[in-house]
């Protein structure tokens, strides 16, 4: 009698409740020399039945057979797969046809062929156990199915000694990409093995080798089972790239380059931009694409326009859900911007706006032409008739959030104030800790560096405080944009349409807890006429109308200063480059990959679409905001001088403002020096769950230093976005270490924290509280009148419209305002912080960590709802005060002016 023998550590079960139609039974010679076996020793081979963790049904182990581990061969045995393949839910005829032959191709022999991957090494061969390649079932017979998931099976042949499954790996033999989102493998003792792939997988002909895919369960780079080392390293090497040629859209490679993609020379000199990156000009880096040199410039990368894709690895790209929200905005956006072009091109006069009625009508009715003029245009061109009745309403935009509670509120000196602490730019509000304020640059070129405001100026607004003891006391704070627009003023003002001032502006907190603005400090060029000049609030008509322009122009230094600065360089593109090297020196198994993965979603491909028609030369940004051809100048100059890292966490930010002090006695470590700061108030609460979630996640990983140290692929990825990502500050002493795990969950929280709370905060408030545009103007056409310039008269005899001729035309405020719209939409497939998709870890304890998290993120949220009716938080309630909810976790699709997402996801 033959008897049974091998290893059996991890055997495949008799029957997998995923496939309860499957015949997994030993073959019929196993099953007569398992007969042969004494009753007891079958009953140790045969196992125990229990329930399956995925369906509930019943399944069989076998635990190891001591007394079957001689000298025979292993056993063969089948185990099954249920593959979940993700389907357009639209599809174009050529992708339909694509899709019909790819399922005939299938059936005779171009399949998509699996091999499972054990953890262990064949002493026989050295290297993975792996085993028998495995045929993916019924694609042709499921090719007509009307599902967005379609589940398919494979059955794979291992043996008894196979052990536990580490990877699977996928070759598609198809014509076509399709996108894989998970595995389940059944028939293992250690039970269902999940693979969460989320990833496209390429046809042989764009990419030829086998895709990796490993299961869910995180290993550190030390504790990687010997039958998977390889393949990790085999995986980092291809998604590295050997950082030559063009990438193609089809790649998963990642990569650094420079921003030399955002002019055009070859369209001509307007249109040449410096290169970003480097000692010139400091910038982050970005992923590279590798495109070839433009015709004019051998620095300059030849552009790609919107909407053909630029080069982002596939997996960046959008899904299908949020392309859709981003297509039904670019149709909104042609409709919004349709008529107003056909406006300023029959009737240029109409292109200003002449009257506040005139704003509230884009809300109201949409624009509309002249009686005669409509009529003229509806007989030369039938079909606008049609655009007209059948897109009324797509023709009007939607009434922004702050003019629904009082329609003038943004008038008023209060609301000014509120919205530094509670508005679009929270974050550049700051104590005033010296006066006068002093200016950092260079006496020489820029002048004095003393500010123009004195005691006489504020004194009278202080409640009877001098300014010594106002500063003492925490009374006075400042919004001081001199020392970023001072340096570029002669170059916009030169320009046709544009005119802005260094503004500084002085606030008092009153003993309400709100602020209100004292002194606004109005600077050009040292070699202008009135170089400084300082307005105080109003005492009569002329006065107040000042004071109106000088607070628009301070708008509009905000509005800049917060969209290149606080938005676009702070959280997307210095986030970017730690984004590519933790594809590139983290493998996906990782822990510390896992945890940041959905932090890192689509921010690479919203990059890539901002440096196509955002930021690019005469672009949106160039287009809509004051500084013009400029901008990205302004935002490397920020980078060169004030970014660092070490500042970016909440907590280190308002020190560094001097809107707080630490103080162990409160719950956060910190006392806010303006209690009601809703930014700040919510800010914290999020940090906090942050904080505590990546420490506790973190000694999960890492019990001491030396593990933290051990990590190579740690290392290796922080070392290379110092040295690589952001290059032009690789030498900074100013960069956090990273030799504990307080020190990496300090670096984690931070980077969290940018991507989803600091990011919300700046980003989906841009329509609800900015697309009224004589509330918060992105850019101005004039400078305050003085006595004697030529239309000083004009000022005065019609203020108000000299006001708003002071405003964007109409041209420019409509798309300034269907960029913004688009910018402040949650897409329907949103992943809100707290939430995270099935299967992202199988570990245990990292579960239990993160439900701690999003129990503590629902706590944060019924907290600021709370204060939101809070009648004593004047800052964000009151008569027509919005309630903060910028902060607050969750949102519906759409423009909410709430929810935070995981990442920067727009």
């Amino acid at each position: 009698m033959a008897a049974l023998r091998g290893s059996l550590s991890c055997p495949p079960l008799q029957r997998s409740s995923l496939f309860p139609q499957s015949s997994l039974f030993l073959s019929g010679g196993e099953q007569s020399r398992l007969n042969l076996l004494p009753l007891k020793q079958r009953k140790l081979v045969s196992g125990k039945a229990r329930r399956s963790r995925v369906t509930g049904t019943m399944i069989v182990d076998r635990p190891v057979a001591s007394a079957l581990v001689e000298k025979e061969k292993p056993v063969k045995f089948k185990v099954r797969a249920a593959i979940t393949i993700r389907r357009k839910k639209k599809q174009s005829m050529k992708e339909k046809m694509e899709t019909q032959l790819d399922a005939f191709g299938d059936r005779i022999g171009q399949s998509i062929v699996l091999e499972l991957v054990g953890t262990e090494i064949d002493p026989r061969t050295n290297r993975a156990k792996t085993s028998k390649e495995a045929i993916l079932k019924d694609w042709f017979n499921k090719k007509d199915l009307k599902a967005a998931k379609v589940v398919y099976s494979a059955e794979f042949m291992v043996d008894s000694s196979f052990g536990e499954p580490g990877a699977i790996t996928v070759l598609n033999r198809h014509n076509k990409e399709f996108f894989l989102e998970s595995i389940v493998v059944e028939g293992f003792s250690c039970g269902p093995v999940h693979f969460t792939c989320d990833s496209w997988v390429q046809s042989i002909k764009d990419q030829p080798k086998k895709r990796i895919f490993f299961t869910n369960k995180p290993y550190l780079p030390s504790e990687t089972p010997p039958g998977l080392r390889e393949l990790r390293e085999r995986d980092l090497k291809e998604i590295r790239g050997d950082g030559k040629g063009e990438r193609k859209l089809t790649d998963r490679v990642y990569d650094f380059d420079v921003y030399n993609d955002l002019g055009n020379p070859d369209k001509g000199s307007e249109y040449v931009r410096p290169v970003l990156g480097g000692d010139e000009k400091p910038y982050p880096r970005r992923c590279r694409t590798g495109r070839q040199p433009s015709n004019t410039d051998s620095r300059i990368e030849s552009r790609i326009e919107y909407p053909v894709p630029t080069y982002v690895p596939r997996d960046e790209a959008f899904e299908e859900t949020k392309q859709e929200t981003l297509a039904e905005g670019a149709l909104k956006a042609m409709l919004h911007n349709f008529m107003p072009s056909i406006v300023a091109a029959i009737d240029p006069s109409a292109n200003d706006l002449k009257c506040f009625h005139e704003f509230d009508n884009l809300f109201k009715e949409g624009i509309k032409l002249k009686k005669g003029i409509e009529d003229n245009l509806l007989k030369k061109i039938p079909l606008m008739n049609k655009i007209q009745d059948s897109s009324e309403a797509l023709l009007r935009y939607d009434t922004p959030h702050i003019i629904t509670k009082d329609k003038f509120a943004w008038l008023r000196d209060d609301e000014f104030a509120r919205q530094t602490l509670a508005g679009i730019n929270p974050v550049n509000i700051e104590r005033l800790q010296e006066f006068p304020p002093v200016s950092k640059l260079d006496p020489a070129v820029y002048g004095p560096p003393e500010s123009a405001i004195k005691e006489a100026h504020i004194v009278g607004q202080l409640d009877g405080m001098t300014v010594k003891q106002a500063i003492e006391e925490n009374r006075l704070f400042i919004l001081d944009f001199h020392d970023i627009y001072l340096p570029f003023l002669d170059r916009i003002n030169a320009m046709d349409g544009r005119k802005a001032y260094a503004t500084r502006t002085i606030f008092f907190l009153t003993s309400l807890g709100t602020l209100k603005p004292i002194a606004i400090e109005l600077s050009l060029p040292l070699m202008t006429s009135k170089a400084k000049r300082v307005l105080t609030p109003p005492s009569d008509a002329t006065s107040n109308w000042l004071w109106q322009l000088a607070k628009a122009h301070v708008s509009a230094n905000d509005a800049g200063v917060h969209q290149l600065v606080n938005h676009w360089l702070r959280t997307h593109a210095c986030i970017e480059p730690f984004i590519i090297s933790a594809h590139r020196q983290l493998s996906i198994m990782h822990p510390i990959f896992k945890l940041l993965k959905p932090h890192m979603r689509y921010n690479m491909e919203i990059n890539a679409i901002a440096r196509q028609f955002l930021i690019n030369a005469g672009g949106v940004i160039e287009s809509s905001f004051t500084p013009g051809p400029v901008s990205m100048d302004i935002s490397s100059a920020f980078y060169e001088e004030h970014w660092r890292f070490d500042q970016e966490g909440l907590p280190a930010d308002l020190i560094r403002r001097g809107m707080a002090v630490e103080d162990r006695s409160m719950p956060h470590g910190l006392r806010l020096l303006i209690e009601d700061y809703p930014y700040a108030n919510d800010g914290l609460l999020l940090w906090s769950a942050l904080e505590s979630f990546t420490k506790e996640y973190v000694t999960a990983y890492y019990p001491s230093a030396a593990a933290v140290q051990a990590d190579g692929e740690l290392m290796s990825w922080y070392e290379e976005v110092l040295t690589a990502g952001h290059a032009d500050h690789r030498n900074a002493p100013w960069w956090p270490t990273m030799a504990t795990p307080a020190d990496l969950a300090n670096i984690l929280t931070t980077l969290i924290w940018l991507a989803s709370a600091q990011h919300a905060a700046l980003n989906f408030g841009q329509y609800p509280i900015g697309a009224y545009i004589p509330c918060r103007p992105p850019l101005l056409r004039r400078l305050l009148p003085e006595m004697g310039d030529p239309d000083y008269d004009y000022f005065l005899s019609d203020p108000h419209r000299y006001y708003l001729s002071a405003m964007p035309e109409l041209t420019q405020a409509t798309i300034f305002m269907t960029v913004i719209d688009t910018l402040s939409t949650h897409s329907a497939d949103e992943e809100y912080l707290g939430e995270r998709r099935e299967g992202w870890t199988g570990d245990g304890r990292a579960m239990e960590v993160f439900k701690a998290f999003a129990a503590e993120v629902r706590r944060a949220e019924e907290e600021i709802e709370r204060r939101n009716r809070d009648p004593a938080m004047r800052n964000r309630c009151g008569a027509g005060v919005l309630p903060y909810e910028l902060m607050t976790p969750s949102s519906p699709p759409g423009i909410t002016c709430r929810g935070v997402p995981n990442s920067c996801s727009i």
